[in-house]
This record gives C-alpha cells, structure tokens and sequence, in this order.
C-alpha cells in the first residue's frame, strides 16, 4: 500500500470512530522536561492541568526550584 492510501485508511477510521463516539479524549497532566539550575541534569517534571509552574528538586543533587 502508498502512504496516500494508508493515509486515507487512517482518516476514514478516526472519522468512522468519532461518529460512534468511541473514542473519549481527556486532558491529563503534563509532563515537562526541565534542565537543573545547578548542576544542569535533565528532570522530567509533571504538571496537573493549569498549572505552568511547578516546584521539583534535582534527582541528582536535590536542588529545589521551579519550572519555567
């Protein structure tokens, strides 16, 4: 098959779905990924819905401070 008959495929299952109200989309939390301050280790962070600041410690050296 092309990409512009799977393409198609794709699109006429998520309409075919949609219309029988299957599929529920929710919003859930976010996942932020935040570098340390300190001494710049990469954190992954979640954040509830609405909120853009989070305050979080370094896993590695424990740090605490707050996204941007």
């Amino acid at each position: 098959m092309s990409k512009q008959s799977l393409r198609e495929e794709a699109e006429r299952l998520i309409r075919e779905s949609m219309e029988k109200k299957t599929i529920v989309v929710k919003q859930g939390s976010t996942r932020i990924e935040a570098v340390c301050g300190k001494c710049g280790a990469p954190n992954r962070v979640q954040a509830e819905k609405g909120q853009s600041r989070v305050k979080f410690a370094c896993k590695n050296c424990g740090h605490q401070q707050e996204t941007l």
